[in-house]
């Protein structure tokens, strides 16, 4: 009968290391498979982290969407109007600034009291149906803030329409961790965007695109009596040495169908996709160690060498 396998040295005496080798053998082989799944996971993990941190950032733009539409149908009449009566105020002093883009101290606190009726930054959300949008829009254009949504620029008008206004919120394009307002490039003269403000829709049709140096704002001037806004982000994609203006003027509201994110459908998203991955995991798992309980159970396997036996 054929047993593990021994070494007979001439003299009768057996030398049992060859299974010691073969367990050798049985160790290096389960390194390698674990290290080829922990590769294969991070390989996964790195080419899925996109699609997952854009998934995550549009569920937390939805969510401040429907936060702010939920607060703005909370309030009162007289909050509601004293709120747009504010901005409105507000825009007609700008168009009589002198110099609007270096406003003072006073003028920002002024500036971040208005339309913050959340007390979260957020002033209302833009809606772009065309690339199938929503985004907060929130006061001023800081990182923090152009990291998650869109930007109102401070020092033009603040969108709650009106003649002689000119609104301007700025979006990236091109993070890795989230679309934003990657895909503005896609608009031509035509489309529309929206503004939502405190329950009500200030509509905009394309009728100028621009590409402009980033300290070019002559295109943001205010027309008198003109009711405009324009969309800005940066481009060519990836180098941001310009930027990227949409222009569009007020046009009656228009019906609109698209199918935005919401906050439900985008965790069921984010769920799904988390539980595809765990089970994955767990099945790679479970096959390993039943791979190596198998081969603790069986042993090593049993070699017949040319005048190498056990009788």
């Amino acid at each position: 009968m054929t047993g593990y396998v021994t070494r007979s040295n001439g003299a009768g005496t057996v030398l049992p290391d060859e299974g010691k080798t073969v367990r050798r053998r049985f160790g290096v082989y389960d390194a390698v498979i674990a290290a080829l799944l922990v590769v294969l996971i991070v390989g996964l993990c790195l080419l899925a982290y996109p699609t997952v941190s854009d998934w995550w950032n549009r569920w937390h733009q939805s969510t401040a969407v429907a936060g702010y539409a939920r607060h703005a149908d909370s309030l009162t009449v007289a909050q509601h109007k004293q709120a747009i009566d504010q901005a409105r105020a507000y825009n007609a002093w700008l168009a009589t600034t002198p110099d609007r883009w270096h406003p003072s101290a006073e003028d920002t606190r002024r500036y971040d009291s208005m339309l913050n009726v959340t007390g979260d930054g957020v002033m209302a959300y833009l809606s772009i149906p065309k690339i199938h949008m929503q985004l907060p829009i929130y006061h001023g254009t800081d990182q923090s803030v152009l990291q998650v949504g869109v930007g109102h620029l401070e020092g033009t008008s603040l969108p709650v329409g009106g003649p002689t206004t000119h609104v301007a919120v700025s979006g990236h394009t091109g993070l890795p961790s989230a679309t934003l307002l990657s895909n503005l490039d896609q608009l031509r003269t035509g489309d529309t965007f929206a503004f939502h403000v405190l329950g009500e829709t200030y509509t905009y049709q394309v009728d100028q695109i621009d590409v402009v140096l980033p300290d070019d704002l002559s295109k943001l001037a205010l027309d008198h009596g003109k009711d405009e806004a324009t969309l800005i982000t940066c481009t060519p994609y990836g180098v941001n040495t310009h930027r990227l203006l949409v222009r569009g003027h007020r046009i009656p509201n228009r019906p609109d169908h698209t199918a935005y994110d919401t906050p439900n459908a985008m965790l069921a998203r984010l769920c799904g996709l988390g539980a595809g991955v765990g089970t994955l995991a767990v099945g790679w798992l479970v096959l390993l160690i039943a791979g190596w309980r198998w081969r603790r159970r069986v042993g090593p396997i049993p070699v017949r060498h040319r005048g190498v036996m056990r009788r």
